[in-house]
């Protein structure tokens, strides 16, 4: 990783918050690292170490400041677009694929040898993977310590900590304190009745674009979503209940969830975080875009737009079968239907919310009444494919591999397979040309009529790597599209 001590310095001594995420500081004089926003006073050049990546500092032997709080940057995108492998890995250890330590199984289910794997960490992140999740550990143990009135046995193991001990002997040699030291009230109460979590994102941020998107396709009985903010069911572990995200006052979102969530909230984070793509890097992808002269009046009227996740690879396939050749609001109204009749209803309703989406099981001898015989032939082909391969619809999946097995299924072309790369394995690159959406669209600011889907495939290749972007602000165009 190319880190120019000279930039990161000027941007350092600017407090610049475009910068924020992008790199940290660590200071010889006092063993601490920062981020560029830190309210301290700048140390002097010669005593300044710059390191892309939290994880790279705390290797070094930095540890964490205590007041620009390292666990709130936006997120270091300093990996991003550099390797896909490196990416998908993330994506795994963000979901605990690295909770047992073992980083040689990580290894193999991304299909490379560990000494490999720890080569292209510490290439692109400036740490290996070990160091990479015992950073994120730590991270996430202080915000929950900043944030939450959890106690401090639920946050040991909500971080992933397999005992207290080992917690407070982790947070002690970070930080120098313990964790009690380290909370900056007074006792909180041990039983909280609602977790609150501040997600950080990296601005602009187009709420509008993303919330219209996510509240047309909202599932009834599953989803609820308007300017306000957006509410689901979820199943994640031993964990059945509503999360809710609503906007914050700053560069955040903020997550609410009951306090039975908290040993699952790592992995409720990082799907939140998918689902509102909070770790787009919107100066890159927006100047990128920029640069084609059909596509800037567009990035121009909507900075900051994001290409909407999904909770789960499953449901959003369902989701996308049913929008092949039928309206938004039909495919969501057909969505509703299944649920209310095979998905797992919750045990307290909530704002409209009584049920989780159904699982591959459920689905697998789907009668499809009210729907065309193909289309629910798909869903059972799709439904025995997930649970013969449960891997198929993960965000780690390889995008080429990805493409090969989910167009093996009858009823999956093109089209329902890229729409599902962007949004369930969250692939920036994905281009669902055949489209006639995304081709009037194009069309309206080509005034060469509508062009084919080859000839927009072709005209896209300019657009790459954040083709799934520039579809976002096409479809923006026409309103409501699947």
């Amino acid at each position: 990783m190319q880190i120019d001590g000279d930039i990161c310095y000027r941007a350092l001594a600017s407090r610049d918050a475009r910068f924020d995420g992008r790199f940290f500081t660590g200071v010889l004089t006092t063993g601490v690292y920062c981020r560029p926003v830190c309210p301290a006073r700048t140390p002097r050049r010669h005593n300044c170490r710059f390191f892309g990546s939290a994880a790279a500092a705390a290797d070094a032997g930095f540890r964490p400041c205590l007041r620009c709080r390292p666990e709130s940057s936006p997120g270091t995108p300093a990996w991003a677009g550099t390797s896909a492998t490196v990416t998908r890995a993330l994506r795994m250890i963000a979901e605990g694929a690295l909770a047992d330590g073992d980083a040689e199984a990580l290894a193999e289910r991304l299909g490379m040898g560990g000494r490999q794997l720890r080569r292209l960490f510490v290439e692109h992140l400036g740490a290996p993977p070990a160091a990479v999740e015992q950073t994120r550990r730590i991270h996430f143990a202080k915000k929950l310590l900043d944030e939450t009135d959890l106690s401090i046995t639920q946050i040991a193991f909500s971080a992933g900590f397999n005992s207290v001990r080992r917690f407070n002997g982790a947070m002690l040699d970070t930080y120098g304190r313990s964790p009690r030291e380290l909370r900056r009230r007074g006792a909180p109460p041990m039983r909280p009745a609602v977790i609150r979590l501040r997600l950080g994102y990296r601005p602009p941020f187009d709420w509008r674009q993303v919330i219209g998107f996510l509240a047309l396709r909202a599932i009834p009985g599953v989803e609820v979503a308007g300017v306000e903010g957006y509410s689901r069911s979820v199943a994640i572990g031993d964990y059945r209940g509503v999360i809710r995200v609503v906007p914050g006052t700053g560069d955040y979102l903020l997550l609410e969830t009951e306090a039975a969530a908290a040993p699952e909230l790592p992995r409720i984070v990082a799907r939140v975080r998918s689902l509102f793509d909070l770790g787009a890097d919107p100066d890159v992808i927006d100047a990128q875009l920029a640069g084609d002269r059909q596509l800037r009046p567009l990035v121009r009227r909507r900075p900051g737009i994001r290409v909407p996740g999904a909770w789960d690879g499953f449901e959003l396939a369902v989701r996308a079968v049913l929008g092949q050749q039928v309206t938004v609001r039909g495919a969501s109204t057909l969505a509703g239907r299944i649920a209310a009749a095979h998905g797992e209803a919750l045990p307290i309703a909530s704002a409209g919310i009584d049920r989780l989406f159904p699982r591959p099981a459920a689905l697998q001898s789907f009668d499809g009444r009210g729907m065309p015989s193909r289309r629910a032939a798909t869903i059972r082909a799709l439904a025995s494919a997930v649970l013969n391969r449960p891997a198929l619809l993960t965000p780690d999946r390889h995008r080429d591999a990805f493409f090969a097995d989910i167009e093996e299924i009858p009823g999956f072309g093109p089209w329902t397979a890229h729409y599902v790369a962007m949004r369930a394995l969250g692939e920036p690159d994905a281009f669902p040309a055949s489209d006639l959406g995304l081709r009037r669209a194009f069309a309206a600011i080509d005034a060469n009529g509508t062009p084919s889907a080859r000839s927009l495939e072709q005209r896209a290749e300019a657009w790459r790597p954040w083709r799934s972007y520039a579809a976002m602000h096409l479809w923006a165009t026409l309103g409501a599209r699947d």
